[in-house]
């Protein structure tokens, strides 16, 4: 396959925002990827005050907001202050990329270990924008494909071991000691130059583990992340492309009567202690078909994209049976890995590309979109 070209070197912030073709997208990063019903009806009306009342869900579980004018930002820093959301420090804010597994309850591993994980951030070494970490100790890994660098995750025997990003294998661990193994390889990725190579699973194709981190044990089987339906912790929605309107989920919010909502790398959420509801707009049974699509923002959204993509999206997901990425440019950033249809645009018309991604060489080029139906529809 063709390497996937370079994106962004680094992610958009709060106090760091990242222009588009929308405004300024600021991203906010919520401690346990859990926010407050206050916090998020907060966020809500920050977004339709400040921004074009667009929230984006990431693959890393935060939350951003889009179409923010560069004379709002100032209003609504201080509005993501009051509500909690923000570190003093913007130097933390920026490291606070940890993934967690979305079903966490309170006390278990998942959560002690996220929390003594933040509470170390100050010590970590200067690292790539986009390095991360996943805390997914539950009885089966859920976050194998969502991004992250260093992993803690349940091994094959049962008990938890730190992976490498990029290693098949992981080494022992415990709950106590994983925040502090954690800031040693990341301190051992920076002063092997890590940062040339920008992310774990490249760095270790040169650089072999030190002793202390030699992999002797496989994670256990992966599980899921939650779908659509009811959990434990309350009813799990879906946001096709990971959109949200902010009028639209404070009013869900309202009423499920949900205590807090948290955000998973699916491009969905959990209403912590809420009812099911319907007539929101969002994703609610776990085969919908929106679910196997991917599609980043497109044109006009994206300087970058020459193409519409998520309308189009829309009226394709139904056609295709396996998973369908439609991105607006060879970047593919709406999805790191091959999908079974990827659309590609370039020059207002798609590069249809099978089992591949979007910087893969065409199965058939230059296909017009108003095409594209009659194309997937073919035997």
């Amino acid at each position: 396959m063709t390497p996937r070209p370079a994106t962004k070197g680094w992610c958009p912030g709060a106090y760091r925002p990242m222009a588009s073709g929308d405004g300024l997208i600021v991203r906010v990063r919520p401690l346990l990827a859990r926010l407050t019903a206050d916090q998020a009806l907060g966020l809500c009306a920050a977004a339709l005050a400040h921004g074009s009342g667009l929230i984006d869900l990431t693959s890393r579980a935060n939350l951003q907001l889009r179409g923010v004018t560069a004379d709002r930002h100032p209003a609504l820093i201080d509005d993501l202050w009051a509500l909690g959301l923000l570190d003093a420090d913007p130097a933390l804010e920026s490291r606070r990329s940890i993934l967690v597994a979305p079903l966490w309850q309170d006390g278990d591993e998942t959560q002690r270990m996220a929390t003594a994980l933040v509470a170390r951030l100050a010590g970590l070494p200067p690292l790539p924008a986009k390095f991360g970490f996943a805390i997914d100790a539950g009885p089966a890994p859920v976050l194998g494909r969502a991004p992250a660098d260093i992993r803690v995750e349940r091994g094959v025997s049962g008990g938890l071991i730190l992976r490498a990003d990029g290693s098949a294998l992981g080494c022992a661990t415990t709950a106590k000691d994983a925040a502090g193994a954690i800031l040693t390889l990341a301190r051992w990725f920076a002063e092997t130059g890590g940062s040339v190579s920008g992310r774990m699973a490249r760095h270790l194709a040169a650089h072999p583990l030190p002793d202390a981190f030699r992999p002797a044990e496989a994670p256990a089987a992966p599980g899921a992340l939650p779908r659509p339906g009811e959990t434990r912790p309350g009813p799990v929605f879906g946001a096709a492309f990971g959109r949200i309107d902010a009028g639209a989920l404070a009013r869900l919010i309202c009423d499920s009567g949900a205590k807090a909502l948290r955000v998973t790398p699916a491009r969905s959420f959990v209403l912590e202690g809420g009812t099911a509801v319907s007539g929101h707009g969002f994703i609610a049974q776990p085969d919908d078909p929106l679910l196997r699509v991917d599609a980043c923002p497109g044109a006009p959204f994206c300087p970058s994209a020459t193409v519409e993509t998520r309308a189009l999206a829309r009226r394709l997901a139904a056609l295709v049976r396996g998973s369908l990425h439609v991105s607006g440019c060879a970047k593919g950033c709406a999805r790191a890995q091959a999908a079974d249809i990827t659309l590609t645009g370039r020059d207002g018309a798609f590069d249809l590309v099978r089992g591949g991604g979007a910087w893969d060489a065409a199965t058939i080029p230059g296909i017009a979109p108003a095409n594209l139906p009659a194309v997937l529809g073919a035997p």
